[in-house]
């Protein structure tokens, strides 16, 4: 066995960002399954869907769905679940949009600019995705979801969609959570779906987009402002349940399940690219001419010759199979097999690159 001394200039620190596509179709939220693959919990506090029925050794579980209000908004002490609805509102902006200098917990702000003041989102679908799918975090401007807004309330079908995403966040997030990064959740129009009136709008490349949300990459959470099913729409009117209620009643009068229930219901896809980021060290093992033309197998000798030399001045031959990675004790701490043995003698020279990723 042959050692060789490794410098700081044979060693090099690398990071790679992977990249996944996840699709998640409507008939999977609700349709596929019925509500087999939706768990509901005896606390009431959110719904998990999974990928299949839940009760099943192969399910996986996908995302969550709760709603939160603010004291300031349309919910009242005598609401449904008005206590856990509020607790639930503070508790995801307290992680994800902290304090602010008086103490106090910060709103969802529409836009994210805090310090401006600007539109709060007081009532607010919360959609925390699994460490499954969004892994180290959400790929910056893939998130895209689409909903329906037909006035009806169906079962059946919807015809009637707006694609909500967060157009150029690749350049335009914020760093202002104590989450990590955040982008701004648009709704773009189609027709005249979403309301031409409305003050909450923004323009991105010459094209106008409705404000609908925050979406947390590091956190690989999705918070919806309830306005995507009110004032933000033309018609403001979208019936959310069987009983004929639209979206105040929903949220003030309905318990948490029922109203993951009614937003799973509009859901008709969601998708984003998730990020694996990959951390590496580079070895560079550097064999020159004279190195390892040797080895210590005591089978490479017969009779004190070496066995694959035929003439006295045949050059001696070795072959390389497997590169080990020692610490300051001579103590192995990594090995990489060659997919093929390299033939080494004095006429030829090595670097072979052995990578460990963590």
């Amino acid at each position: 066995m042959t050692f060789k001394p490794l410098n700081e200039n044979d060693r090099v620190n690398t990071r790679t960002l992977l990249h996944e596509a996840i699709p998640l179709t409507g008939t999977i939220v609700s349709g596929t399954y019925g509500d087999l693959n939706i768990k509901n919990y005896s606390h009431g506090m959110f719904q998990s869907v999974y990928d299949y029925p839940y009760v099943s050794s192969s399910a996986n579980h996908i995302f969550d769905i709760t709603a939160g209000m603010h004291p300031d908004g349309t919910v009242g002490s005598t609401d449904t679940q008005y206590t856990k609805k509020r607790n639930i509102y503070n508790q995801m902006a307290q992680v994800l949009m902290g304090y602010d200098a008086t103490g106090s917990i910060q709103k969802f702000d529409e836009d994210g600019n805090i310090f401006e003041g600007g539109e709060k989102m007081t009532e607010v679908f919360v959609i925390p995705f699994s460490r499954l799918l969004s892994k180290d975090e959400i790929k910056k401007e893939t998130f895209s979801m689409d909903i329906a807004v037909d006035s009806a309330h169906s079962y059946a079908g919807y015809s009637t969609f707006i694609n909500i995403s967060d157009v150029g966040a690749s350049t335009e997030y914020r760093v202002n959570s104590p989450a990590g990064d955040y982008g701004i959740l648009y709704a773009a129009q189609n027709g005249s779906t979403l309301d031409l009136d409305s003050t909450h709008t923004a323009s991105i490349n010459g094209t106008d987009y409705w404000y609908a949300g925050l979406i947390f990459y590091q956190a690989g959470i999705a918070v919806l402002t309830g306005s995507v099913f009110g004032s933000l729409l033309e018609t403001n009117v979208p019936l959310m349940n069987t009983a004929g209620d639209d979206i105040d009643a929903l949220l003030t009068g309905s318990t948490i399940d029922e109203i993951g229930d009614a937003f799973r219901n509009r859901l008709d896809n969601i998708q984003f690219n998730n990020t694996t980021e990959l951390n590496s060290t580079v070895y560079f093992c550097r064999i020159n001419h004279n190195e390892f033309n040797y080895t210590s197998n005591p089978t490479y000798l017969e009779n004190s010759r070496i066995r694959v030399k035929t003439q006295a001045t045949d050059e001696p031959v070795a072959y390389i199979t497997t590169v080990g990675l020692y610490n300051d004790n001579n103590e192995l701490l990594a090995t990489a097999k060659l997919s093929e043995p390299l033939k080494k003698s004095a006429s030829n020279e090595f670097t072979i690159r052995a990578r460990l990723d963590y």
